[in-house]
């Protein structure tokens, strides 16, 4: 019988034999420059239409365009644009941080380095530590007591869609942190960090400072902050379905270290389905299961190798969870009703008064 190491192998093979390990770079490209197109039309609207309705239409509309520059140069992160490692990352430093303001070196480290092989590992995977605003897991609301147990148990289910509004600025403020700490420690500093920092103050001048030259300070705040607040939702949105509901096991590090590989990658990731606009917005991390077997793959080709990752599962006896997008969404926000239980750690009790 096979390893499932030498099966997915030989999926490998056969998506060379159909060309599915190609990059798709004059398509990804495109995508791109029709994502830049509309955030930039909303940009558009908001600042030369006088109508409230409309204007906030296009704040709707630049988000839009804004969180879909975000989705596509997420496979540059992962080097799946291009064969040229220059171009992918070129494209990451204007996705991420000049146009998000998000750092780049962080979402790699806190990425690449500590989510992808380990998603949903407790201690490892920062995405699965909301602590100590909202807990996810029993053992997190089991070592609480007081107003905090109580918190977790009643409140924090009803205020989570409000603390969403600072998701956005709170991850351009870790990355921040991140990066500063990498500059002022000489032995870890980079030229990618310097590269980072000065694509961070480009996204300022381009996002503030230029527009003060056309626009009132007034309108150009305003458009700025409530971008940044849908874009948290948006980003929540997108990245939360993949890993929150609690189908997406959560595992500890000892665990991991004693599973297979492909079984952690599939048992801490969910997929959900979209339609045509919504896979437009996604660029491929709605097939969450198939991106975390295989990330560096152009994201156009996760709907034609889907069906082989799914016969792969069900072959291997590996999970393979989907479900709609507004289900997935409605098991993301769940989890802080019904905190899941981690793979591997026994009952934490609680703690006394």
């Amino acid at each position: 019988m096979t390893t499932t190491l030498a099966a997915v192998a030989e999926l490998r093979r056969e998506f060379r034999r159909r060309g599915w390990d190609k990059k798709a770079t004059t398509r990804i490209v495109f995508e791109l420059l029709i994502h830049v197109a509309i955030a930039m039309a909303g940009v558009a609207i908001f600042m030369t239409c006088h109508n409230p309705v409309v204007r906030v239409l296009g704040i709707f509309v630049s988000s839009f365009g804004c969180m879909g520059v975000g989705t596509n140069t997420h496979t540059s992160t992962h080097y799946g644009t291009s064969d040229k490692r220059w171009v992918n990352e070129a494209l990451s430093y204007f996705g991420y941080p000049m146009f998000l303001g998000l750092s780049a070196t962080y979402w790699w480290h806190k990425h690449i380095v500590l989510h992808h092989p380990s998603p949903n590992v407790v201690g490892v995977d920062s995405d699965a530590d909301l602590l100590p605003w909202f807990a996810i897991t029993a053992g997190e609301v089991h070592a609480t007591s007081g107003f905090r147990r109580f918190y977790y148990e009643r409140l924090q289910f009803w205020l989570f869609p409000l603390a969403l509004a600072l998701n956005c600025l709170s991850i351009q403020r870790a990355g921040w942190a991140y990066l500063m700490r990498m500059l002022c420690h000489s032995k870890r500093r980079k030229p990618a960090h310097w590269i980072d920092l000065s694509a961070l103050l480009l996204h300022y001048i381009g996002w503030i400072g230029l527009p003060l030259l056309f626009w009132p300070l007034p309108a150009v705040a305003v458009f700025y902050f409530l971008r940044t607040i849908l874009l948290g939702y948006a980003m929540y949105a997108v990245l939360a379905p993949g890993h929150f509901p609690a189908e997406a096991l959560r595992t500890t590090d000892e665990a991991r270290r004693g599973a297979d590989f492909f079984a952690i990658q599939t048992a801490g990731t969910v997929s959900f389905r979209t339609g045509l606009l919504g896979g437009f917005l996604c660029s491929g991390l709605e097939y969450q299961v198939e991106h975390h077997l295989f990330p560096n793959i152009s994201h156009v080709y996760y709907p034609q190798i889907s069906l082989a990752v799914q016969r792969l599962c069900a072959e291997r006896g590996l999970p393979y969870h989907s479900y709609s997008w507004a289900m997935a969404l409605w098991k993301s926000w769940a989890v802080l009703r019904f905190p899941q239980h981690v793979v591997g750690r026994e009952h934490v009790h609680p703690m006394q008064a």
